[in-house]
């Protein structure tokens, strides 16, 4: 860390900070909130692991099969989002309530893309066409699922070091 420059070496220490407060956050929790944080990422398993046809059902299909990488990506997504889902049950009164409100969805979104069949996607057919999703879209699809995948942990680590930095609770959210 000494060969850093001055900025990188106080934002490292400062994204430090922010993961600690979130793990003190995160064992401070009651079973309600790890309840609904288990909730919200069954949910987002579905909502996201459904229509991308990685979760198999009759309802939907795929022209490219799955990737090996998507089942860890849908896992790991279900997860981040289940846990900023969770805080917003019994949230501190103080904690801003726009931290990491727009990390969340966006990176829920990027990773419905990141894991969809890429000739599937009618966005991405209209732009690129076919060959194009195959040769272009299909191989950006991991980059913007790391991309979504660091959105979702930027959110839930901001929302979780809030409640350290506010820890007045609203009443009756034990």
């Amino acid at each position: 860390m000494i060969l850093l420059r001055p900025s990188v070496r106080a934002s490292v220490r400062a994204s430090a900070g922010v993961c600690a407060k979130a793990g003190r956050a995160l064992a401070g929790w009651p079973g309600r909130r790890w309840g609904v944080a288990l909730a919200g990422a069954a949910g987002t398993a579905l909502v996201v692991g459904t229509p991308t046809d990685v979760i198999p059902n009759p309802l939907f299909g795929r022209s490219v099969p799955v990737q090996w990488w998507n089942y860890p990506v849908l896992a790991i997504t279900a997860a981040l989002a289940g846990l900023v889902l969770a805080t917003y049950i019994g949230r501190p009164a103080a904690a801003d309530p726009r931290a990491g409100r727009r990390l969340g969805p966006l990176g829920s979104v990027l990773s419905f893309f990141a894991i969809g069949c890429p000739v599937c996607n009618k966005a991405v057919l209209l732009l690129l066409g076919t060959s194009g999703a195959l040769t272009i879209w299909a191989p950006l699809q991991p980059v913007v699922a790391l991309l979504s995948i660091a959105l979702l942990a930027a959110a839930a680590a901001r929302r979780l070091a809030g409640e350290i930095d506010c820890p007045a609770s609203v009443p009756g959210s034990s």
